[in-house]
């Protein structure tokens, strides 16, 4: 998730515009990280099982019975068997993976970047692509989210959401957003959406795509997750991570000391887990919201949780490595 693609083109679907209901903003306080918590070198959590997919390797989709990675040369997403550890299937693609995977619909949700913006659909049983859906553009380090009945992509810089049906690849609303939101994710009936050129969330009803409210967050959101009634934002700007309660909206910001491009956060083991280039690993208590432990070194960009390990990329080396969270989980208690 470190790299950077510049497109203007604009979505030339018909387009409905919804109305904005704003959630007063709180008051945004600086952050820094709890100088108790000690640097960890990632060395330490030996990886079960570390599999090389190509060039790059970035994007983590994690379900019932399979992983799935991208990467770069080739173009592809790669399924590996939790089971045996082992790649079974790779998929090519006719672009680049470049902004999430989503599972949904017995199928694997990829945007590719490049001269012909697309979505591929890879189905699941078979590991075949099995369409290309093409659209105006895709916001390369935006995301991909599903709903019930939708796919769910940002299309343009301007904030244009274009919800997809699974069945015919048909665009068949767009909701406006604010200018420079990139990654929406789905969670209990709605779809929260980062602006990562701001300071906040945008939430929408995802049933008729009304927009809901915004929420504050800190500087620069881009990739999010959902744990333990809250929407949980990690934050380019600064390096912080907010928490914001799914009913209330109310916030808390914390720090993590990682600023920059990139990144990717996830839930499971009581965690809130995050990586970014330099520091592959953090552990956040999701009960207490406070950083637990960090983990330095080579390696990270993105991740997933799931079938009792933490599945980390080492962008330019082109690997996904299978870390069991019990251990990580030890390690942090140390």
């Amino acid at each position: 998730m470190q790299r950077w693609k510049d497109t203007n083109m604009r979505l030339a679907s018909a387009a409905a515009i919804v109305t904005l209901s704003i959630t007063p903003f709180a008051k945004l306080i600086a952050v820094s990280v709890d100088p108790e918590i000690a640097a960890r070198p990632i060395s330490e959590l030996a990886p079960m099982a570390s599999i090389h997919v190509g060039k790059t390797a970035d994007w983590v989709a994690v379900v019932a019975d399979a992983v799935w990675v991208g990467s770069t040369e080739p173009f592809a997403v790669h399924r590996i068997d939790p089971n045996t550890n082992q790649l079974v299937a790779t998929v090519n693609l006719p672009g680049e993976p470049c902004a999430g995977l989503a599972s949904g619909f017995h199928s694997l949700w990829i945007p590719l970047c490049g001269h012909s913006a697309a979505m591929a659909k890879v189905d699941l049983s078979s590991n075949s692509l099995v369409s290309v859906i093409k659209l105006a553009a895709v916001i390369a380090e935006g995301g991909v989210t599903t709903s019930a009945d939708s796919v769910w992509v940002v299309v343009d810089r301007a904030g244009s959401l274009a919800r997809i049906s699974p069945d015919t690849g048909v665009v068949r609303q767009i909701v406006r957003l604010p200018a420079g939101s990139f990654n929406p994710m789905y969670n209990d009936g709605q779809i929260w959406v980062t602006r990562a050129t701001g300071a906040e969330v945008t939430v929408l009803n995802a049933f008729n795509g009304v927009v809901l409210a915004t929420v504050p967050t800190g500087p620069n959101p881009r990739f999010l997750t959902a744990a333990g009634k809250a929407v949980w934002t990690l934050n380019q700007g600064d390096g912080s991570l907010t928490r914001i309660d799914t009913q209330t909206h109310s916030i808390k910001t914390i720090g993590l000391g990682t600023p920059g491009h990139g990144g990717d956060i996830s839930f499971g083991g009581g965690m809130i887990w995050t990586t970014v280039a330099k520091v592959p690993l953090s552990a956040i208590d999701v009960a207490a919201v406070s950083l637990r432990c960090r983990w330095t070194g080579p390696g990270g960009d993105s991740l997933g949780i799931g079938h009792g390990a933490i599945w980390l990329t080492d962008y330019h080396a082109g690997t996904i490595s299978r870390i069991k969270l019990e251990d990580a989980l030890a390690h942090c208690k140390k």
